[in-house]
C-alpha cells in the first residue's frame, strides 16, 4: 500500500490493538472468577479460553471471505460491533451465573476479534517496509500488552472490591460476585460501540494490492511459508495463553497471594520483549534471528519453571527488587518470563509467511487467524494432564514441544517456497 503517511493508520490501529489486548487479556482474571461463580475444577474453567480463541478457527475463513467484499475498513467496523453484542450477552450470563452462556459471550467476543485480527495484522504488516514490519507489530504489540497489563489488574481490584478472597464465599457472595460482572462489559460495548464510529468515519485508507497473475492463480494451500506459519503460530499461541492464563492458576496452587493479577507479570514481561522489536529490529536484528532467539529462550524458561523452587523467591527479588512483588516463587516467575521469549514470535511470523502473497494476503491471513485455535486447544490438554498428574508446575514442559516447531519455523519453515523438491 502507498501512503504519504502511516502516522495516523498505525494511530487508528493501535487503539483496535488495545482493546485486542483489554479484551483477551481479561479471560486470565475471569478464569478464578468463574472457576468459583459456577462451581468450576481447573480442567473446566480452561474452557474459557476454549470457546474465546475456538472462534478464530471456526469463523477465520468466513471472515476472510467478507472482508473481500467489504473491505478491511468496513470490517474492522463489523468486528468492533460483534464484539460489542459479546459484551452485552454479559450481562444475561452474569445475572445467571450461567456457565453456557458465559462461553457463549465468550466465542462471540471471539468471532468479533476474529474479523478485526484478519483485517489489522495485514493491514500492519502491509502499511510499510516489510523488513520493518516485525517492528510495527512490536509497536502494536507494546499497546495491546500494556491493555493486558492494566486489564487484569482493573477487572481485579473492581470485582473484589467489597469481597476481598475468593476463598470460602457463600452462595449469596457468589451472587454478589457475578453481578459484579456486568458494569465491566456494559463499559465495553458502550466503548466498542463509540470505536465503530471512529473508524467508519475515520481517514483510514482501504488496502490495495498490485495484480499478479502467476500469485493469483493459485490456493492459499500452496505457500508452504504460510502453511508452516500457521502451525508455529497454533503453538505460539498455545503456549503463549498457558503463560498468561494459568499462571494465575498456579499461584493460586502454591498459596500465592494476589493470585488473580499474575497474568500483568507475564504481559509485563511481553511489554519488554516488544520494546527489545522495536529498537533492534530490523537495524540489529532481522526479524527471522529474533524468532529463533525467541524459540530458544522460551525452551529454557520452561526448563526453569520445572526445576525451580515453588518456595524460593530468589528470582523474584532478583528482577523485582524490594517491590511488593518480590514474594512470588521462583517457578511462577519463570512463567511469567515466558512473556519475554513470547513476545516477538506473532510479529516475525506474521511478514515471513505474507510475503508476496498479494490479493491472497487475506486469505493467508485468515489461514493464520485459524492458528489462533492453538490458545483454545493446547491450554485445555494443559489443564487436563496438570488436573490427572496433579503435577501442574511439571505440565508446563509440553510447551518444549511448541518451541521445537517455532525454532524448525525460523531456521527453515519460513524459506520453503514451494511443496516440490527443487
Amino acid at each position: 500500500m502507498q501512503s504519504k503517511s502511516t502516522l495516523v493508520p498505525m494511530a487508528i490501529i493501535g487503539v483496535l490493538f488495545f482493546i485486542f489486548g483489554f479484551v483477551t487479556w481479561l479471560n486470565g482474571s475471569l478464569i478464578p472468577f468463574l472457576k468459583v461463580i459456577c462451581d468450576l475444577n481447573e480442567f473446566q474453567a480452561l474452557f474459557v479460553t476454549f470457546a474465546f480463541y475456538i472462534a478464530y478457527t471456526v469463523m477465520a475463513l468466513p471472515m476472510a471471505y467478507l472482508l473481500e467484499k467489504t473491505g478491511y475498513k468496513n470490517g474492522m467496523a463489523l468486528g468492533l460491533a460483534i464484539m460489542a453484542v459479546g459484551s452485552l450477552i454479559f450481562i444475561p450470563a452474569a445475572q445467571s451465573a450461567n456457565f453456557i452462556l458465559f462461553l457463549v459471550a465468550l466465542f462471540t467476543l471471539g468471532t468479533g476479534l476474529t474479523v478485526l485480527q484478519s483485517a489489522s495484522n495485514p493491514y500492519i504488516v502491509c502499511i510499510g517496509d516489510i523488513k520493518s514490519a516485525a517492528m510495527r507489530i512490536s509497536i502494536m504489540g507494546l499497546i495491546n500488552k500494556g491493555a493486558g497489563v492494566v486489564a487484569p489488574l482493573l477487572f481485579s481490584a473492581f470485582i473484589l472490591s467489597g469481597i476481598g478472597s475468593l476463598e470460602d464465599l457463600t452462595s449469596e457472595a457468589k451472587e454478589i460476585l457475578a453481578s459484579k460482572l456486568i458494569t465491566p462489559y456494559i463499559i465495553m460495548a458502550v466503548v466498542l460501540s463509540g470505536l465503530i464510529v471512529l473508524v467508519k468515519f475515520s481517514s483510514l485508507p482501504e488496502l490495495e494490492f498490485a495484480q499478479d497473475d502467476e500469485v493469483e492463480q493459485k490456493s492459499i494451500f500452496e505457500f508452504p511459508r504460510v502453511v508452516f506459519g500457521a502451525a508455529a503460530l497454533f503453538f505460539y499461541v498455545g503456549i503463549e495463553v498457558i503463560a498468561g492464563d494459568t499462571i494465575g492458576l498456579y499461584g493460586q496452587s502454591l498459596g500465592v497471594e494476589n493470585y488473580t493479577s499474575l497474568t500483568s507479570f507475564t504481559m509485563s514481561f511481553m511489554v519488554f520483549g516488544y520494546l527489545v522489536g522495536v529498537f533492534f529490529i530490523p537495524k540489529y536484528l532481522s526479524q527471522k534471528n529474533a524468532l529463533l532467539g525467541s524459540a530458544i529462550l522460551g525452551a529454557l524458561f520452561l526448563v526453569g519453571v520445572a526445576i525451580s523452587s515453588t518456595q524460593s523467591n530468589t528470582i523474584s527479588e532478583i528482577l523485582w527488587g524490594y517491590s511488593g512483588v518480590r514474594t512470588i516463587p521462583d517457578s511462577v516467575t519463570f512463567v511469567a518470563l515466558l512473556g519475554f521469549a513470547n513476545a516477538l514470535v506473532w510479529p516475525t511470523i506474521w511478514p515471513l509467511a505474507l510475503e508476496g502473497l498479494g490479493r491472497h494476503t487475506a486469505k493467508g491471513s485468515a489461514l493464520l487467524i485459524m492458528a489462533i485455535a492453538g490458545g483454545a486447544i493446547l491450554p485445555l490438554l494443559f489443564g487436563k494432564i496438570a488436573q490427572t498428574s496433579g503435577d501442574m508446575q511439571s505440565t508446563y514442559l509440553i510447551g518444549i514441544v511448541c518451541y521445537a516447531f517455532i525454532l524448525f519455523y525460523a531456521i527453515k519453515g519460513h524459506k520453503i517456497s514451494s511443496w516440490r523438491s527443487e
